[in-house]
């Protein structure tokens, strides 16, 4: 597995379902240069998890447009399956409501770029990166195809990465929104577990 933190996301020119109906031939990740991207991968359109991850991430949209970042979904899908994915009602399984940007990655070309693609059977793993406004890749993680992800943990990451840009100090274990923070020093440290 390939650690892609630090470095620049790799760049995609690929076809998408834009505004939950929309096709584009052309979506690129230098599009969005100036914001932040989290770019999240999910193995299949109509399968189990995944449904219950991309209405969790429509339900926090609000929330990510206010922090500046595009979220962008990502499988091995064409923008057909995308699309109809889209058209299917959610007590069916479906996503339809879903507004953000699906990618299509028929040739597995960003999975194989970003390391998450599974040879053997031609799908993703759960991977999610975010971008910064540069292009580089500030936080990934990866998860098992079983284990859907936590939406709120991923606002949570935005959050710090955002206040450390900001105001040049670090982000404890656990931190949240308003939370004690510390300069990167041994005295910041000290500072921070004072009252402990």
């Amino acid at each position: 597995m390939s650690v892609l933190v630090g470095r620049n996301a790799p760049d995609f020119d690929v076809a998408a379902v834009v505004n939950g109906s929309q096709f584009v031939d052309s979506c690129k990740l230098s599009d969005y240069k100036g914001k932040y991207v989290v770019l999240f991968f999910y193995p299949l359109d109509f399968t189990f998890v995944c449904p219950t991850e991309l209405h969790a991430f429509q339900e926090k949209l609000d929330e990510f447009k206010k922090r500046n970042v595009e979220l962008l979904g990502c499988s091995v899908d064409s923008k057909f399956s995308h699309h109809a994915w889209l058209r299917t009602p959610r007590n069916r399984g479906g996503i339809e409501g879903v507004t953000y940007t699906l990618l299509s990655d028929m040739n597995k070309t960003i999975s194989k770029d970003y390391d998450v693609l599974l040879d053997e059977a031609g799908i993703s793993l759960r991977g999610l990166f975010l971008i910064d406004k540069e292009g580089v890749v500030r936080h990934q993680v990866v998860n098992d195809l079983p284990l859907g992800r936590n939406v709120d943990e991923v606002l949570r990451m935005i959050d710090a990465l955002q206040f450390t840009e900001q105001f040049g100090e670090v982000c404890p274990a656990n931190w949240n929104k308003g939370d004690k923070t510390m300069k990167p020093d041994d005295e910041g440290l000290k500072e921070f577990f004072k009252d402990a």
